[in-house]
């Protein structure tokens, strides 16, 4: 079985690529490319292990993946890999293993090893994108919920971020008080996943509960951290903590059990579009680098048509 160790990156050095170099080969000499290097921590580490994933999967008796030269990777090969990947990961994790195939193939291209990508031709499977929102009194009732009782106190200030400012979970568990202006009601964060730099107002509910979280947890970095010590840490979370605590605060409220934290931005950032903000100002708040990355957000829904049309007769356009 194939092990790319993941090192970072940084201390890979770049290797050449040849027609005869196994798609393997491929895949260290991409992870010592400047491409992979600028990536972030995590995007470095999801990439390495699924490429380790692909180059173990059989694609023919015993033969792997990783063993085939570049040139012999052929459509047939890789449309049996993505079967195995559909059946024993679903199809995100099978899509996301493709992903980073397609990228080490386009990059062989750029050094004449391969003339095309034989990836691009294996018919991926569509996820559904979820369609699961927060109701208003659903948020109500969680944050009542989990403010209720200190020991999920940090839970419902990370939802209560999450929500009110379009976030992902995984930035707001390791936001810290530096990025916190109190005298200016403002959060200043780098978005873990891009990079992306946001700079975002402080409502009145959310800095009375930022200034109640800092006179209890002063004495460390984090803005929401475990509410008693884990290994004597106040660290931060995990995103199974997170997970399995939610679910404890959804079950005391009885909220249904469909609704997840993942859901949170999602709700955000369409609640925006229902309200009529214009896409550029969303992706002011949001993070997103393209209005093509906000357009998912913008569902059909009852009350956007109801909006447009009333516009548009309103403006003189009668029967």
């Amino acid at each position: 079985m194939y092990l790319l160790i993941f090192m970072g990156g940084r201390n890979l050095m770049a290797l050449t690529i040849e027609p005869h170099s196994t798609f393997a080969q491929a895949c260290n000499a991409y992870r010592g490319s400047s491409s992979y290097c600028s990536l972030k921590y995590k995007s470095q580490k999801d990439y390495a292990n699924n490429l380790t994933r692909a180059c173990a999967t059989k694609v023919s008796g015993n033969l792997m993946l990783g063993n085939i030269k570049l040139k012999d990777v052929r459509y047939k090969y890789l449309t049996v890999a993505y079967e195995d990947w559909l059946d024993n990961s679903g199809i995100r994790a099978a899509n996301y293993i493709a992903t980073c195939v397609s990228i080490v193939l386009n990059y062989s291209i750029r050094y004449e090893a391969i003339p095309h990508n034989p990836m691009a031709l294996v018919k991926k499977v569509k996820t559904k994108p979820r369609k699961v929102m927060w109701q208003p009194d659903q948020v109500k009732l969680f944050l009542d919920t989990a403010y209720s009782d200190f020991k999920w106190r940090s839970i419902g200030l990370i939802f209560h971020m999450s929500y009110e400012l379009a976030q992902r979970v995984g930035d707001m568990r390791k936001l810290t008080w530096k990025s916190i202006d109190f005298a200016n009601r403002r959060m200043d964060l780098e978005q873990s996943k891009r990079g992306a730099e946001v700079h975002l107002p402080i409502s009145e509910n959310l800095l009375k509960m930022l200034v109640q979280q800092k006179k209890d947890f002063d004495f460390q970095e984090y803005v929401a951290p475990r509410t008693s010590p884990k290994n004597n840490s106040y660290s931060h979370y995990t995103l199974n903590e997170i997970s399995k605590l939610i679910n404890e605060v959804k079950d005391e409220a009885n909220l249904p059990k469909e609704l997840q934290v993942r859901d949170l931005r999602r709700t955000a950032i369409t609640e925006m579009v229902e309200a009529g903000v214009d896409l550029v100002s969303i992706m002011q708040v949001s993070g997103h680098q393209s209005v093509a990355s906000v357009q998912p957000y913008l569902v059909n829904t009852y009350s956007g048509a109801s909006s447009a049309l009333e516009r548009r007769f309103k403006n003189g356009n009668k029967h």
